[in-house]
């Protein structure tokens, strides 16, 4: 224990000894000049052998002994126009005395034996000092001010204390930290989102739909070929009594004829009266509602998702720029002192643990890569190329599995398409002692049905469920970041999703597009295109449906007894197989994928956006019961910030994703000829057309101008002066944070200089006062002697 004590205080003294050298290089005037100062009380001399003045100093000789030298070299240039900078930097120890008197009576503040709420009126009589400068209009525009501030301030708390789950997010954050509850909080941010999608699609398409009258026209009067009959035989048509469970999972039967799906939605244009307004004729254009209404929720979530994005990129900036004070952050200032009971402490205690936990495997890290050495770095490379091989095998592999599913279930579903008229109308027809054969017949039949319906999305399902694990596992070996690692795992779980959504839209489109389908039938004859809007809808009504259940089959029924055998077991080999981690990237696909399919499909299947709105709210609960009951804390910490970014990035990358089909549909794809707001047109787009030629002569002028190069081009150069400015304002502001940066290092020098200045004036102190003593029990003992002679 002595030798590490000497060690020690022997690295100590040689530190203090490099200082001492260090600052009596860099900034010359010894101790004697410094106590000579000190004793005439020189300020003004004091303040010269300060660190910051020496540098301005300095600065300034150079500048001017280099004044010609300077037009020669570029580097030259540029280190004289940082020392410029530097001398022109505003000096921080001037002007401290109304700093220093406020300071010091707010200690007197606290040094006074009155209750708090005294100290705390006195402390703002204090604080509210300047009203007492401020006179008529100005001192009202103060008050102004300072009550809206706190009205702010107290709706906020009040806004805070009415969020939606937050004591389920903080119990979260306490266990699993900051980067696993900004995935709760970007699920919630989803509900939201789809709510105000839900909000625009009820009122300007549903209920419209609902409540308004439509014109009757008969069929008689037009050819029998016509959009009128067309429609009239497809929304008369299958109305029978079959299973209304099947119905209700499949979008079929009496599902396909509700506001749910594309084939109801009116193609006429409503009229209705208004008493309030003198019984004036209002009217409402439903096909212009149907395409105004997406239009307009694509660019409130394409808002929304930037925004966002933008905001969580600017918190990942601001804490890589305070990445040297992360420590002293998370220690010094990470508490939240409105902690009131023991709970929510301990739960605080595990997030800051988590977040240093997490800041100590980046730079655990970093270390690891700096140490690696050649071979090592050769073999991590051919690591990470056999995987990805191995990764591309696997997701070939998945979309092949989903064609050949999906065109089986196809063929079979076709097959047994007029079989199942057969046993319709021997059901219907037969009266004998066979019927309950029969009947059950007719039950098997239907149930093989419903199986060979969902059986492509079961298996995008389960593709979705086990190759991210595949992928998890496989992401260990290549040694990456955890931040790096969570970005590749999303892009690979993005590549398996999107290849299984590509393969499924494109057979989807073989079968609308195919020249031989049936368009119109006017008899009893029912045909599973001939509303390929609808059938679209029914598709990824039924695919979002189904993600649903296997997850929650999943959570329940098989991770949680998993997770039971995990604790309740001592064997090693089930302890492996039942625990389980709540691997983010995963959670993260499963959500965004959900959202994806609301998108896509909420042009053909209005409805969507209010069934993934109730979706969003049970798989926040589902979530939930997985993270806390099922799952361990990962050995991975992410951090919030990083994360948010993360999962804008990759919401956005489905919001383009999910919009390019329906781009495609409404440009390229002929509508349905018997059902929908735009039964009759060439395509969507044409409808568009014709609505925009209706506008008056001055609109459509104006907007043929915008797309003319005469508008054009200046806009451009408009912009590109804009964006040149605003990149010129970043650069100045950057530029000055490294400058204000290097005053706060110039000022701590300077508190070092005048800590060690004041020693050293302490100890010469010490030194001449036990001279002074020793000369004066010298002179006390010579005059003792010399008496005593």
């Amino acid at each position: 224990m002595s030798g590490g004590k000497n060690k020690r205080s022997k690295r100590h003294e040689g530190w203090e000894e490099a200082g001492g050298e260090f600052y009596q290089e860099l900034y010359p005037g010894g101790e004697q000049e410094l106590f000579e100062n000190l004793q005439r009380a020189d300020a003004a001399k004091l303040a010269t052998l300060l660190p910051s003045k020496q540098a301005r100093n300095t600065t300034t000789s150079k500048r001017a002994r280099s004044q010609n030298e300077r037009r020669q070299s570029t580097f030259a240039r540029t280190t004289q126009s940082r020392d410029i900078h530097l001398s022109m930097l505003p000096d921080l120890s001037e002007n401290l005395s109304n700093e220093e008197r406020t300071w010091e009576e707010i200690m007197q503040i606290k040094a006074m034996p009155v209750p708090m709420n005294q100290k705390l009126e006195i402390k703002s009589r204090l604080q509210n000092a300047t009203k007492l400068r401020l006179q008529g209009l100005e001192q009202l525009q103060w008050r102004q001010r300072k009550v809206l501030h706190r009205f702010r301030i107290r709706f906020a708390e009040i806004v805070g204390k009415l969020e939606l789950w937050q004591s389920a997010l903080r119990e979260i954050e306490g266990k699993f930290g900051t980067g696993v509850v900004s995935y709760f909080l970007f699920l919630r941010w989803l509900l939201f989102l789809n709510l105000a999608i839900s909000i625009f699609v009820v009122t300007f398409l549903i209920l419209p739909n609902v409540f308004l009258v439509e014109v009757e026209h008969d069929c008689d009067e037009f050819v029998e070929n016509s959009t009128i009959c067309c429609s009239q035989a497809y929304l008369q048509r299958n109305l029978t009594d079959n299973n209304v469970i099947l119905d209700l999972i499949q979008g079929t039967g009496w599902m396909e004829r509700t506001i749910l799906f594309y084939g109801v939605y009116s193609d006429q244009v409503y009229s209705y009266f208004v008493k309030k307004l003198w019984d004036a004729e209002m009217f409402y254009n439903m096909p212009l509602a149907y395409i105004l209404i997406p239009i307009s929720w694509i660019l409130f979530s394409l808002i929304a998702i930037v925004k966002t994005a933008a905001k969580g990129f600017k918190e990942r900036l601001v804490e890589n720029e305070g990445q040297f004070y992360m420590y002293c952050n998370l220690v010094f200032g990470g508490w939240d002192f409105c902690i009131h009971n023991d709970k929510s402490a301990k739960i605080k205690h595990k997030a800051l643990y988590n977040e240093v936990k997490g800041c100590l495997e980046e730079e655990k890290y970093k270390e690891e890569k700096q140490s690696r050495t050649r071979e090592s770095q050769i073999l991590m490379h051919l690591k990470r190329i056999l995987i990805n091989l191995l990764v591309f095998v696997i997701l070939v592999g998945s979309g092949i599995l989903i064609y050949v599913v999906f065109n089986q279930a196809m063929d079979k579903l076709n097959e047994e398409q007029f079989s199942s008229m057969e046993i319709e109308f021997e059901n219907i027809t037969e009266k004998s002692t066979l019927s309950p054969y029969r009947d059950n017949s007719y039950s098997i039949w239907r149930f093989r049905n419903t199986l060979l319906e969902f059986l492509p999305f079961i298996a995008i399902g389960v593709l979705n469920i086990f190759i991210p694990e595949i992928f998890g596992y496989l992401i260990k070996f290549e040694t990456y970041t955890p931040a790096n690692a969570i970005i590749i795992t999303l892009l690979r779980t993005v590549l398996l999703r999107l290849s299984s959504l590509a393969v499924l839209l494109s057979q989807i489109y073989i079968q609308i597009s195919d020249p031989d389908r049936v368009r119109c039938a006017v008899f009893d004859e029912e045909f599973r295109q001939e509303c390929w809007e609808t059938y679209v809808g029914q598709q990824l009504y039924k695919l979002l449906l189904t993600d649903f259940a296997l997850q929650f089959v999943m959570t329940f029924f098989i991770n949680l007894p998993r997770s039971f055998i995990a604790r309740h077991s001592n064997s090693r080999c089930l302890k492996i197989i039942g625990t389980q981690d709540f691997y983010l990237p995963k959670h993260v696909l499963d959500i965004v994928y959900v959202q994806t399919i609301v998108w896509m499909g909420a042009f053909f299947c209005p409805f969507l956006p209010i069934i993934g709105t109730i979706f969003c709210f049970l798989i926040f609960y589902i979530k939930k019961f997985a993270c806390l009951t099922n799952c361990t804390p990962s050995p991975i910490v992410y951090k919030a910030s990083k994360s948010k970014s993360l999962f804008m990035s990759v919401l956005l990358l489905g919001f383009v994703i999910s919009i390019l089909p329906v781009a495609y549909s409404v440009a390229e794809i002929s509508p349905s000829w018997n059902c929908g707001p735009f039964r009759g047109y060439e395509t969507v787009w044409s409808f568009v057309v014709e609505t925009f030629e209706a506008f008056p002569y001055l609109i459509r002028e104006f907007v043929f101008l915008i797309g003319t190069s005469t508008f054009a081009v200046p806009a451009f150069a408009i912009l590109l002066f804009f964006l040149y400015y605003y990149w010129a304002v970043a650069a100045a502001n950057r530029h000055m944070v490294e400058v204000l940066k290097n005053q706060l290092v110039l000022e701590g020098h300077d508190k070092q200089f005048l800590l060690n200045r004041l020693s050293a004036f302490i100890r010469q102190h010490q030194k001449r006062c036990e001279r002074r003593n020793r000369a004066s029990f010298a002179d006390d003992d010579s005059s003792i002697q010399h008496s005593s002679r």
